[in-house]
């Protein structure tokens, strides 16, 4: 089942390390089914951000691909990269575009990171351009199913996986 992916803009009054107040506007990321599912679920995330009144200014359909979350990174890097296939028919190479979420702390470490997402990839690749996005953090969706999974050993988790070694 593909991911759909929503870009949602929320404008809040956000509290400094100063202790002061001020209006922002930030970008955070869900997959939802619909549009009314994304706004439920940023609402619901917001909730545990602040206590102040917020408001959805925009929720729009992102168009990644796939995302990537690395840890001790805290940025979040939009990765175009050009996917190489040889056109059968006329010889010539065909060249389409996936955009990547990647998180990272630089440009470099994003270049890194998007080749590390990209190693089971067979084709032939390329990686035109990695711009840094306004997105604040990543919400994606979780049941709960797959705390059940990993208590009853049927996904391997790093943790599960050292105790055995």
């Amino acid at each position: 089942m593909s991911v759909t992916w929503y870009e949602c803009k929320v404008k809040y009054k956000k509290t400094h390390e100063t202790g002061e107040q001020k209006v922002t506007t930030d970008t955070y990321l869900l997959d939802a089914v619909s549009y009314t599912e994304a706004e439920a679920r940023i609402t619901e995330e917001m909730k545990t951000f602040t206590e102040e009144d917020f408001r959805i200014m925009n929720i729009k359909v992102a168009n990644f691909s796939e995302v990537y979350p690395f840890e001790n990174s805290d940025r979040w890097f939009k990765s175009k990269v050009s996917l190489v296939a040889l056109d059968e028919e006329s010889g010539k190479e065909k060249k389409t575009n996936i955009y990547l979420l990647v998180q990272a702390n630089d440009v470099k470490e994003a270049f890194d990171n998007t080749t590390k997402a990209m190693e089971q990839t067979m084709g032939d690749y390329n990686i035109p351009s990695i711009t840094e996005s306004p997105i604040v953090d990543v919400f994606p969706y979780f049941t709960g199913e797959e705390e059940q999974l990993e208590k009853f050993k049927v996904l391997d988790t790093p943790e599960l996986v050292a105790q055995e070694d």
